[in-house]
């Protein structure tokens, strides 16, 4: 990608008529920046270079689209490897122990959590973060977007990352997602008790051939699991939580309640209150798609 943001960087220079000490000077840095740019080497071009080189040359947005894609490569391949498996993915599973996951993150509340860590070094890259976090969000809206489903740990709700203000738009843009037909969100509430995958979050991804991967990620470390018979134990704990958790509908009334500040207010049923509702939705909305392991996963039934 870094090739190939050069290439088209030295396009639209050549078709301007600018040199490459001309276009340095007109981004704000030196000639040899643009060299290196254009043979993609030495450091990757940062998200204000890219901006700029892309107003110079009137490329109408070109090379700040590119931008996460050559931004990326400056992962470890194991997180490349994650981010590929992503982009190909027809189905996202995802359990999120303390945050909002990625891809349902609004600009205010990334730009929350991407401000704390011990790697980053300054607002630019802080910037960069937000920019990469919110490309990653568009393929929800692309015509081969996957299915969705989340499992939210009560938690989540709970912690108000950036302040108040930026939470309840979280908790806003939640409700929003949970009205697409592709998107599910659902909590796990703390009566719940222990679980498998304490203290960290869970990520599966079922890839177009039906193969799947799974994702363990905590505070500071991150394992990537390709191998199928490895994956299979994670699938199942995935299942589990999903099971465990509030049914979809209920969830959302947890999540509305929180946003309206009833933090008592949201009155979680017993286990077997919740095995009940969660069959009586079932069947008043005639039935559901089989899933993975024999579960039914409800029809959306249409918002009041």
């Amino acid at each position: 990608m870094a090739a190939l943001f050069g290439s088209r960087v030295r396009r639209l220079r050549t078709a301007a008529g600018l040199t490459q000490a001309e276009l340095g000077a007109r981004t704000h840095v030196v000639s040899t920046r643009i060299t290196q740019i254009e043979r993609a080497s030495g450091a990757k071009p940062t998200l204000e270079l890219a901006r700029a080189l892309d107003a110079v040359l009137g490329a109408d947005n070109l090379l700040v689209d590119l931008w996460p894609y050559v931004y990326r490569e400056a992962f470890p391949d194991w997180s490349r490897a994650f981010m590929a498996h992503s982009a190909r993915a027809v189905s996202v599973g995802q359990y999120a122990a303390h945050v909002v996951p990625g891809l349902l993150q609004t600009e205010d509340y990334a730009r929350a959590v991407l401000s704390v860590g011990r790697s980053l070094t300054g607002e630019e890259q802080l910037e960069e973060r937000v920019a990469a976090r919110l490309a990653r969000q568009e393929r929800l809206g692309s015509p081969d977007r996957p299915e969705l489903w989340v499992v939210l740990d009560e938690a989540v709700l709970r912690r108000p990352v950036g302040g108040r203000a930026v939470m309840q738009g979280q908790l806003a843009r939640l409700l929003d997602a949970a009205a697409e037909p592709h998107i599910t969100v659902q909590v796990l509430p703390f009566d719940q008790g222990e679980h498998d995958a304490l203290g960290g979050s869970l990520t599966v991804l079922t890839q177009p051939d039906g193969s799947e991967v799974a994702y363990t990620e905590g505070a500071h470390y991150g394992q990537l699991v390709e191998d199928p018979g490895e994956v299979r134990p994670f699938t199942v704990t995935y299942d589990r939580l999903r099971a465990a958790a509030l049914p979809p509908l209920m969830s959302l009334g947890m999540i509305r309640s929180v946003m309206e500040g009833n933090h008592r207010g949201a009155n979680v049923p017993s286990r077997s209150e919740r095995r009940r509702l969660a069959q009586e939705q079932l069947q008043q909305s005639g039935g559901g798609r089989l899933r993975r392991g024999g579960g039914r996963i409800p029809r959306r039934r249409a918002r009041p």
